[in-house]
């Protein structure tokens, strides 16, 4: 049995569990390490003890310590207290009970007075370890031995906590509340500052990140998490921006960055890796590792993150696990259930099956990093895509990452300072508010900031509007004083300036920031001395009017990629004569672009060899000049060939045909072996045995 299926019959975490196994001397790793049937036996021995609070090892007589009322020794310079009754509740908590163990140490007050533990509130395993100036770990096995199960922040009986402090020597003595006692202040509202106190700390939902290959199924995989249909919303059947979205797995919530696989995506899957908490690489059962496998394995790898890997497509017969497993284990990362750290999932995004398996595994490392937020603060966060729309003017995609962001705060990202207009979330629903880990479309920008910068809601509007201006400002200044240099929204690609360079101007109108920051790194990689690439402009929103008269006046193409034509546009376009070029799939956008450039290139001049023929006899023909009795000796003859006129290896001249016959018929074409009388357009004095070569002008076009 693995440690989270026992600790999942214990109802307790398996990172606790871990702990209390460690302290009993069991080698268990983490949560998937393995216990031999002894090692499980006992521990739910322990467990399932009917005698947990009576059948405690005590310095004294059984039947003492079994007497629950009993008061317990106190100083004689100490007043005497009076004791609680023992707290009769199960000492390894429900769920439930557990999510009140946090609140219930706030109040827990432990001190040690002479040889005298008092105790105000209910017993917290760690307080009472460091009272007794002992690591906790050795606590919970001492209670282990005591057939008591119990985890580091878990309450216990005051029997129990009894037995331990005179175990080492102390007495317990339990203290009133004090009647002074003022009530505690009330919680300031989401926005206001909040410290990051320990106890403000809650655990938040994962952030998880679908990597891999083009086509090796992460979004489809995502559709049926989800019960949803992204995958057949998509051009081509390929995912070209960051999708966001939450699934709730048995009350538990999970947030999923979808990501592209194209090789022309990798900015954007660096990005997705950057804001994970755990990767999950997505490979073909049947395909196995590829490139971009390759490159998603880096991303995770450069940005530390928890990596699992679910291997895709196991509904088809010729799927091998194993060919997968040995080809991790090549690169270096070897599978878990062969002695390695990588967890491996078999999974079928068309049936389903082994999906559950996978989400129980991403929880469990959900669980190992305890993951912890403060949601009382003010939001911070990454933009995981911007875009301009119709209707709604600029939206970014927000991941929030501590805090909780609502309707009316005051956001700065970037040099754009606004107020949230609107929050909706991955099912189109508006909402108040986005609590850590959740990822909600924002409304309120007055731009579009860049993908993957990061946000922070501000108190103090103008205090944001005056970082806002001194950003851009900032921002302005660098454009404006600093060398041409590739970026975003300027030129790529830029080569060494030739005179006689042919240059290809594009301006680029895209649906969001991301596809345009992806289209601009395919086309940087676009290497060639022949034509410059210039991108004299790129923006996100509808194509306009006013693009196609830069474009006219620049004599630029414009590109648009998934973005629909304003009206007036076409008539203006065809006006101005501007070649206007719509894409929805980005492979297909850069064939045309190379296309583009090569189109610019003048074709190059080929001679395509078609036939020879020998000179047998010359014929005189009056004014006419001279005809000559050939044979074909290779290839064939047709009128419209052109000729070069050989003797010795040496081209004498070359011309045209100007008649071809077979004795005194004229014909279009002779063949291999036949004989045939010529005359040339220009006057020749053929000779015997001359040789006569017969060719094609043939124009190729040019490639980068």
């Amino acid at each position: 049995m693995r440690v989270h299926e026992l600790a999942s019959e214990l109802d307790i975490s398996s990172k606790d569990l871990v702990t209390q196994l460690q302290a009993l001397g069991v080698d268990a790793k983490s949560h998937m390490s393995t216990l031999d049937d002894a090692v499980v036996a006992k521990v739910r021995a322990s467990r399932a003890s009917p005698s947990r609070k009576t059948d405690v090892e005590q310095p004294k007589p059984a039947p003492a310590a079994a007497k629950a009322a009993t008061p317990p020794v106190v100083p004689k310079a100490a007043p005497p207290a009076k004791v609680a009754a023992p707290v009769v509740e199960p000492v390894a908590e429900p769920p439930a009970e557990a999510k009140a163990a946090a609140p219930a140490a706030k109040a827990s007050d432990i001190r040690v007075v002479d040889k005298a533990v008092r105790i105000k509130g209910p017993v917290i395993v760690k307080k009472l370890a460091e009272a007794l100036g002992i690591k906790p770990h050795k606590l919970i096995a001492e209670m282990m031995s005591m057939n008591v199960l119990a985890s580091i922040n878990q309450r216990i009986d005051l029997n129990i906590a009894k037995a331990v402090v005179e175990k080492h020597g102390f007495t317990l003595e339990q203290e009133k509340k004090s009647e002074e006692h003022k009530a505690p202040p009330k919680a300031k509202p989401v926005g206001t500052e909040v410290s990051d106190r320990p106890e403000d700390q809650q655990t938040r939902p994962p952030v998880v990140t679908f990597l891999g290959h083009v086509d090796h199924g992460k979004t489809s995989l995502l559709d049926k998490i989800r019960n949803t249909s992204v995958a057949k919303g998509e051009w081509g059947g390929i995912t070209q921006h960051i999708g966001a979205y939450s699934v709730d797995v048995n009350g538990r919530h999970i947030t999923f960055l979808d990501t592209p696989g194209h090789a022309a995506f990798t900015a954007m899957r660096a990005r997705g890796a950057n804001l994970t908490d755990i990767a999950v690489i997505i490979i073909d059962g049947v395909d196995g590792v590829m490139p971009q496998t390759k490159e998603a394995i880096s991303h995770a790898q450069a940005a530390k993150v928890t990596m699992m890997v679910a291997i895709n497509k196991m509904d088809l017969p010729n799927a091998n696990a194993d060919k997968v497993k040995q080809q991790l284990q090549g690169m270096g990362l070897a599978p878990e259930d062969w002695g390695g750290q990588i967890m491996c999932c078999p999974v079928s995004a068309l049936t389903g099956k082994g999906i559950d398996h996978l989400l129980e595994m991403i929880l469990l490392q959900a669980e190992m990093l305890e993951l912890k937020s403060n949601p009382r603060k003010r939001a911070e966060g990454y933009v995981v895509e911007a875009q301009l729309e119709a209707g709604m003017g600029p939206t970014a995609t927000l991941l929030v990452r501590n805090g909780s962001l609502k309707v009316g705060d005051t956001i700065l990202c970037d040099q754009y300072c606004g107020k949230v207009r609107a929050l909706i979330n991955d099912r189109g629903t508006k909402v108040k508010s986005a609590g850590p880990a959740m990822a909600v479309k924002c409304l309120g920008m007055p731009g579009v900031p860049e993908a993957g910068s990061d946000f922070k809601v501000l108190a103090d509007d103008k205090a944001a509007r005056a970082m806002a201006a001194e950003r851009s400002e900032k921002a302005h200044t660098i454009k404006t004083t600093a060398p041409k240099k590739m970026s975003l929204d300027d030129l790529f690609g830029r080569l060494e300036a030739e005179k006689d360079k042919l240059e290809l101007k594009v301006i680029l109108k895209a649906d969001t920031q991301g596809s345009a920051e992806a289209i601009i790194h395919m086309l940087e990689d676009i290497k060639t001395d022949k034509v410059q690439l210039n991108m004299i402009y790129s923006a996100t929103g509808n194509i306009t009017t006013n693009d196609v008269m830069l474009a006219s006046a620049s004599n630029a193409v414009i590109l648009g990629f998934n973005v629909p034509k304003e009206p007036g546009v076409e008539a203006m376009a065809r006006h101005e004569g501007v070649d206007i070029r719509m894409h929805q799939i980005i492979y297909e956008l850069l064939d045309q672009v190379r296309d583009a450039m090569g189109g610019l290139l003048a074709p190059i001049v080929r001679d395509k060899l078609m036939g020879h023929a020998k000179v047998l006899q010359v014929f005189v023909a009056g004014k006419k000049g001279k005809v000559a009795g050939c044979r074909v000796t290779d290839g064939n003859i047709v009128h419209k060939y052109r000729v070069r006129v050989k003797r010795n290896n040496e081209t004498l001249c070359e011309g045209t045909i100007e008649s071809l016959k077979r004795f005194k018929d004229s014909v279009s074409e002779v063949k291999e072996g036949q004989e045939c009388g010529i005359r040339l357009a220009k006057t020749m004095d053929f000779e015997v045995d001359d040789v006569l070569e017969f060719y094609l002008h043939e124009e190729v076009h040019q490639t980068l």
